[in-house]
């Protein structure tokens, strides 16, 4: 586990245990060991929080490649911290550069480790859960890891969208992980790719009871945040 990640599971991990006390369903279906996907609905930014906060191991998320690059000493220290959480960079442009993302992730899910997808590409802006882009079908297919449902209850009660941090006493927390789906021996071409994305949406779906909309969520008129993945992951 990387040292920031550490550092960060003994101090905001317990600050946020202790301020909202989240309820977590369905550890059991977490590997101890290997590589596996989280594929989550995605409501606010507290759900990386949330969610790197009650897995036991480390989880890499996602990050724009900007935060990466940037210059001076905050450029510096951003390039250090993210680095330092294991995360990985996101090209923003789209096409060939934002699939720099799937190449970075299938060796860290090969040597065993855990990666964060969000399929709905983007925050719910209604809280309504939204068809899945089939990146992370095509994930784990490609590397050969299950891909685990997980469902977030009250996040966006907790930190809406434009509210810089968490705010406990909001609604209570809610995390819910389903049993690992196994897409190892399932073809890569586009048809199974979507049958598979529609097989999780409807597992996540079981674990919020989200009212399920069968279209892409909006893209939102601002740059996503740290955190959340490319569009189409």
């Amino acid at each position: 586990m990387p040292l920031l990640y550490t550092i960060g599971k003994h101090t905001v991990g317990p600050t946020l245990r202790l301020a909202f006390r989240p309820t977590v369903e369905g550890l059991e279906h977490i590997p101890a060991t290997g590589g596996a996907i989280f594929a989550g609905n995605h409501l606010s930014v507290a759900d990386e929080l949330f969610l790197g906060t009650v897995v036991p191991r480390h989880l890499a998320f996602w990050a724009k490649s900007e935060y990466f690059k940037g210059t001076g000493l905050k450029g510096a220290f951003s390039k250090f911290v993210l680095t330092g959480l294991g995360a990985i960079p996101v090209e923003r442009a789209g096409g060939r550069a934002a699939l720099s993302a799937f190449d970075a992730a299938i060796p860290v899910l090969k040597a065993g480790d855990l990666v964060a997808v969000y399929p709905e590409g983007t925050r719910s802006p209604d809280g309504r859960l939204y068809r899945g882009r089939t990146g992370a079908a095509r994930l784990a297919v490609a590397a050969g890891v299950p891909i685990i449902p997980v469902g977030m209850i009250g996040t966006d009660k907790a930190q809406p969208i434009g509210v810089r941090v968490p705010r406990p006493g909001k609604a209570e927390i809610i995390v819910r992980f389903g049993k690992p789906l196994d897409f190892t021996d399932r073809a890569g071409d586009r048809t199974s790719l979507r049958e598979m994305t529609d097989e999780v949406m409807s597992e996540i779906q079981k674990l919020t009871g989200q009212e399920y909309v069968p279209r892409y969520a909006p893209p939102r008129a601002k740059a996503p945040v740290a955190g959340e993945p490319p569009v189409g992951v």
